[in-house]
């Protein structure tokens, strides 16, 4: 029986142990290339709510040795190590593991093993979903993760290559028994990237294949969804992603009843801008906000006009002229996103 929102907001505030850590919730933020960066993490951060962010993807490859300073990445702000978890792709089990050991030293929460992105050029390196095809392999690299850090280590995956319920339990038990400490599961085959939606059903049955706190992932747009996947689903908690980038307050909306009116818009495209504006030199700043905008105007009636009209600023001058212009007074809002714009 689905939870009311009271009730729900109450279950998703519950602290919940992973490993030898505690979040302090049990609604986080999925990891998102190119989107959960430095600047986006530091806006919901500013909103509250969540148990744990995460960092869009970083090369396994490059973080030993990268630098937070000049990294579009590997950056982050000191005081949000103690909830963000830092994700990472790689092929190989020493790679992982010594990427793992810098993430640990550097005081994260903890470290994500990116077995779901089924992008061409990530899976093309071995990497990602593409370790779904390997099984002994993708379990080698959790357990070798394992060995050599004490913090808490996270899988992201995807069902598997085929629509098989049972290789999804099969990879879950691999991955508890190689050693990690939570699972975030997303029920979509990899090559299907978001055309058809996500098999919840699937989610149960990886959450009764384990014993470590799995977080369902998918089509979460409503309190409504997100009460009906826990009671569907036995699963620990929620990861949102594209969702909270199209409304960053949901966390702080869903997890304490915080009410918004429709200044938020106009108030949070602002703040996106600027925090982009201190993080990043143009025209980088500029271009992650334009990764940004096609879920931010998935809120509006007319999304497809204000995104084109949003795009037209070529500096963050520009950019903020035109969200002033287009957002005060705030346009008509949909009551969910447009999810063609969910890309």
């Amino acid at each position: 029986m689905p939870m009311d929102a009271d009730a729900f907001a109450r279950y998703l505030n519950t602290p919940l142990p992973i490993g030898k850590k505690v979040a302090a919730g049990r609604m986080v933020l999925a990891p998102m290339a190119g989107l959960g960066h430095i600047a986006f993490r530091e806006l919901v951060a500013q909103f509250g709510g969540f148990g744990l962010l995460f960092t869009g993807m970083c090369s396994a490859k490059a973080v030993p040795h990268e630098n937070p300073a000049v990294s579009t990445v590997f950056c982050w702000r000191k005081k949000e190590l103690p909830y963000t978890v830092c994700q990472i792709f790689g092929a190989t089990a020493d790679t992982m593991a010594q990427a793992a050991r810098r993430i640990e030293q550097e005081g994260f929460f903890g470290v994500d093993l990116n077995f779901g992105c089924s992008v061409a050029a990530i899976c093309k390196q071995g990497c990602g979903a593409a370790l779904l095809k390997t099984p002994d392999q993708a379990a080698e690299i959790v357990a070798a993760v394992r060995a050599a850090v004490s913090f808490p280590v996270f899988v992201k995956f995807r069902t598997g290559w085929s629509d098989d319920p049972a290789y999804a339990e099969d990879m879950a038990k691999r991955f508890e028994s190689a050693g990690a400490d939570a699972l975030t599961f997303h029920p979509r085959v990899a090559p299907d990237r978001r055309s058809r939606p996500p098999k919840w059903d699937i989610i149960t049955r990886v959450t009764k294949a384990v014993t470590i706190p799995v977080f369902g992932n998918g089509n979460i747009f409503t309190i409504q969804d997100g009460t009906r996947i826990l009671a569907q689903t036995t699963c620990h908690g929620l990861a949102l992603g594209r969702m909270a980038v199209a409304r960053p307050w949901i966390f702080a909306q869903w997890t304490k009843g915080m009410f918004f009116d429709h200044s938020i818009y106009h108030a949070t495209a602002i703040r996106m801008a600027s925090l982009l504006e201190h993080h990043y030199d143009m025209p980088f700043s500029l271009k992650l906000f334009k990764k940004f905008s096609p879920y931010f105007c998935a809120n509006f009636k007319f999304s497809h006009f204000l995104l084109k009209q949003l795009n037209q600023a070529r500096n963050m001058e520009e950019l903020k002229d035109n969200i002033h212009k287009l957002l005060d007074p705030c346009p008509a809002i949909l009551s969910i996103p447009n999810r063609n714009f969910f890309v």
